[in-house]
């Protein structure tokens, strides 16, 4: 077992299947130095775990739950390139976008959730800039989206 997978264990989670892509699109496509992950969705077992806007039907506390599901997500796909997540140099950048009702504002704190298990996972290489969008709908009507990049040591 790996470093980060063992750091994974200890925290109770693990790496999930990698998620099938709903469109014309891989999961994650590596460039040199660089994975980037397509955007990822709060699934667990195949299935979108929640539905809605945040702020109406989901609260700012759930969204940032499935935020968490979402980087868990992007771990996966990031594996399913290199093999191994203890070739993770750092990850370089985080997207996440909130479907939000009109009058929610809290989009970073939802997007914290992704960033906080990032850094839970891999410590110092887990910190990363980052952007918080507030979008009117995501794909299948999902709360939340993530996206990362990683650079990836040979």
């Amino acid at each position: 077992m790996s470093g980060v997978e063992q750091r994974l264990a200890e925290l109770g989670l693990e790496l999930p299947a990698v998620a099938a892509p709903i469109a014309a699109y891989v999961p994650a496509v590596r460039s040199g130095a660089y994975v980037y992950t397509s955007g990822q969705l709060p699934v667990v077992e195949g299935k979108l775990t929640c539905t809605g806007k945040v702020g109406a039907e989901v609260t700012a506390d759930e969204a940032k739950q499935l935020a968490r599901t979402c980087a868990l997500n992007a771990l996966a796909a990031v594996r399913s390139v290199v093999g191994d997540l203890d070739r993770v140099k750092r990850v370089v950048k985080v997207v996440g976008f909130v479907a939000s009702a009109p009058d929610f504002t809290g989009q970073p704190s939802v997007v914290n959730g992704a960033s906080e298990l990032l850094g839970e996972v891999l410590g110092d290489k887990g910190v990363h800039a980052r952007s918080a969008v507030g979008v009117a709908v995501l794909p299948l009507d999902a709360p939340v989206e993530v996206e990362i990049q990683v650079e990836v040591e040979d």
